[in-house]
């Protein structure tokens, strides 16, 4: 899916210089842009995915929700039961077509909410229903 994706982008990219270098009479775009343009989205294509896949964790206990995101610096994020307000399940275009979905878990906290992303659909809609459940059955007002 990140692949595809970085592709879709890369497309996207080449098609606006493609078109403002045909409609745009002042914009002459030279052929070294739409190649580096191109070349930097496939070499984001072949790496990117490999190294988000080997560093990106999400883990769920009893107590808590563990993520751990990060290009150049990782953070790792604790979402305690207690603190979870919503839980939300979402796909996107690229996302459906893979049968992949997004789970949000949305807390009291001021850095956000934490985002599991590239899941399986059914998965996705099972974790949402068991952190709901969960995050129902702890003492706590959630705020």
């Amino acid at each position: 899916m990140w692949r595809v994706s970085a592709l879709v982008e890369a497309l996207m990219t080449f098609t606006v210089l493609a078109v403002a270098d045909g409609l745009v009479d002042e914009v002459d775009v030279p052929w070294w842009v739409f190649a580096l343009a191109v070349g930097a989205h496939l070499a984001w294509a072949a790496v990117v995915p490999q190294w988000r896949y080997l560093v990106h964790r999400w883990e769920v206990t009893e107590t808590a929700v563990y993520t751990q995101t990060g290009w150049w610096a990782r953070e790792r994020r604790i979402a305690p039961m207690s603190r979870i307000q919503t839980v939300d399940h979402a796909e996107g275009a690229v996302e459906r077509l893979f049968r992949l979905a997004t789970v949000t878990v949305t807390t009291a906290s001021a850095a956000g909410a934490l985002r599991i992303s590239g899941l399986d659909r059914d998965d996705a809609r099972r974790l949402v229903d068991e952190l709901t459940l969960r995050a129902d059955a702890v003492e706590g007002d959630a705020t």
